[in-house]
């Protein structure tokens, strides 16, 4: 296995012994794996981005945990073992980390599915770092320089596991302006890539994704399961999309027989990669697409009368920061409420959040009480999270929630 570029990124990372706070200590036994700035009571003084920090109890003074040392974010420590016997940090240790992460992956890989997150950060031990499989394209992300002296263990790990032909490296903003590497976003670590778009299968569903130029690493897999779910409900009705990206729901439903499908989103362009998407697959129902501002537009055509069978709503997260949390409620609701009056007798009105910071019971609350005091009788037919590929580790890294709504009048 040849990686294509050099990954020579200067100094060895070195072993620092920490200690921290009784309550950040308690954190570490629990198996969190964020220890922050204030929960460090003891550290070396020439702690560097990307050493070990090998966390020790206060009182036995044996070791509780290892994390990497991260000196620009407020998350000091990201944990990357949590447990007190020893343990290398080497090849091996992150080659069966990965493993242990596919292996979760296996049902998944059973269905006609050959798309997957195969490293979903601090959940899979990770922390800062993903890994989307895309038929044979393994898009690596990185948020975080902790990673830079473990990159090739963890790609040649990575290519080994998932059996991917080509990889492709993704970073973050803040890494793509940093000057202590020599990556760049959107570079070819491994293999050869023909074509930036990445032809997939999603549940018998094609779809492609941009690894090179796409948000994220080139489409947003943790909606797969509620796509299908969609897709189930759409034969032979018309389908409403609104904040629809590159037309995940919308390409579900129209695979699935719907009779007509309406795509709403501000971006022209990705608008756009959703009619492309669509075209994949065979369908025999209407494609339509509407850019814009996605509350005028559906306020629109509520003015206009217009009413779906299926009403999706599907927006980026509101709630960027805990500032942010109050607006970002006010929001749902609001959205909530459009999207009862977008949705015929008996339909279904699909409500969807991203925002970590917006709790699973604060979302449902939110919408039953809209709901209800619009006075349309209703069942929840379900409500979901990511899927499968998106294993929850720790409380904060359940960020989406999903619920089906029925009307019945």
């Amino acid at each position: 296995m040849t990686l294509n570029d050099s990954f020579s990124v200067g100094t060895t990372p070195k072993n620092l012994a920490v200690k921290l706070t009784s309550k950040g200590e308690h954190y570490v036994q629990q198996g969190h794996p964020w220890v922050f700035s204030e929960s460090i009571i003891k550290i070396n003084s020439d702690a560097k981005t990307g050493d070990l920090a090998i966390i020790f109890g206060k009182k036995t003074n044996k070791m509780i945990g290892i994390g990497l040392y991260d000196a620009t974010s407020p998350i000091r420590i990201k944990m990357i073992y949590n447990a007190s016997h020893p343990v290398s940090i080497d090849h091996q240790f992150f080659y069966q980390n990965i493993k242990k992460a596919y292996q979760k992956r296996l049902p998944l890989l059973k269905t006609n599915t050959n798309s997957y997150r195969l490293l979903f950060g601090e959940n899979d031990q990770f922390p800062s770092l993903i890994a989307d499989v895309y038929a044979s394209v393994l898009v690596v992300k990185l948020y975080s320089e902790i990673w830079m002296p473990y990159l090739q263990p963890i790609l040649e790990s990575l290519i080994a596991v998932s059996n991917s032909k080509t990889v492709v490296l993704r970073l973050s903003r803040s890494l793509q302006n940093s000057k202590t590497h020599k990556f760049s976003d959107g570079q070819v670590l491994y293999g050869t890539l023909d074509n930036e778009v990445v032809q997939f299968v999603e549940h018998g569903v094609q779809f492609s994704a941009n690894v090179i130029k796409g948000h994220k690493t080139g489409y947003f897999l943790d909606h797969r399961e509620n796509r299908r779910q969609v897709g189930l409900l759409s034969k032979g009705i018309t389908v409403l999309d609104v904040f629809s990206y590159a037309g995940g729901f919308s390409v579900h439903a129209l695979a699935n027989g719907a009779r007509e499908v309406t795509s709403v989103d501000i971006s022209t362009q990705a608008l756009e990669i959703a009619i492309q998407n669509g075209k994949l697959n065979a369908y025999t129902g209407t494609h339509k697409t509407i850019a814009g501002d996605a509350f005028q537009i559906v306020e629109q055509l509520i003015s206009e009368g217009k009413t779906f069978d299926v009403v999706v709503i599907d927006p980026p997260s509101f709630a960027k920061q805990q500032s942010e949390v109050a607006l970002a409620k006010k929001k749902y609701a609001q959205l909530a409420q459009l999207g009862i009056q977008l949705t015929v007798k008996n339909g279904v009105l699909v409500l969807a959040s991203c925002s970590s910071r917006v709790t699973a019971t604060a979302f449902y609350d939110i919408n039953a009480q809209v709901l209800q005091q619009f006075g349309r009788p209703f069942k929840i037919i379900q409500k979901t999270q990511h899927d499968s590929d998106h294993p929850i580790g720790f409380p904060e890294g359940a960020y989406l929630k999903c619920g089906y709504y029925r009307f019945l009048k």
